[in-house]
C-alpha cells in the first residue's frame, strides 16, 4: 500500500499564488473603477460647460462628485474644472459639499468592499450583536 502524503511546499505556493492572485484582481478592480468613475467625470464636464446660465444646487452636486474623481485627470495633465467661480451662492455651495460626500461614499465604499474580506465584515458585525 502506497502512503500518499501531501506536499506542504505544493500547498503553500498554491496558497500563495492565490493570495497573489486575489489582490491583483482586487487592484485591478479598483482601478477599473478609478477609469470609469473618471471617464463619467469627463462626460459630465464636457455636458456641463454648454449650459450658460450659473450653476445651482444640482450642478454644485455634480462639481463636488467631479472633485474627488478628477484627481486622476489632472495627474495625467489635463485640465478639468472642478468648481464654478461664477455660482449662485450658498445653494450651490451645499449642493457641491454633498456631491462630494456622496462621491466619497460610493467610490471608498466599493473600495472598502473589494479590499476586505467579506468574512470579516461579517465576523465584526456577529461581535457586534454579541455585545448587544
Amino acid at each position: 500500500m502506497q502512503d500518499r502524503t501531501k506536499n506542504p511546499g505544493t500547498e503553500q505556493g498554491a496558497s500563495i499564488l492565490r493570495r497573489t492572485l486575489g489582490v491583483v484582481r482586487k487592484v485591478l478592480q479598483f482601478l477599473a473603477m478609478a477609469l470609469l468613475m473618471g471617464w463619467i467625470a469627463g462626460a459630465a464636464v464636457r455636458w456641463d460647460a454648454q449650459l450658460a446660465e450659473a450653476p445651482g444646487f444640482f450642478r454644485g452636486m455634480l462639481h463636488g462628485a467631479i472633485m474627488p474623481m478628477a484627481w486622476p485627470t489632472l495627474l495625467a495633465g489635463q485640465e478639468q474644472e472642478i468648481y464654478s467661480a461664477r455660482n449662485s451662492g450658498r445653494i450651490y455651495k451645499l449642493g457641491y459639499s454633498m456631491g462630494v460626500n456622496a462621491c466619497g461614499l460610493v467610490f471608498f465604499g466599493f473600495t472598502f468592499l473589494t479590499f476586505i474580506p467579506r468574512s470579516k465584515i461579517l465576523t465584526a458585525g456577529d461581535q457586534r450583536q454579541k455585545l448587544q
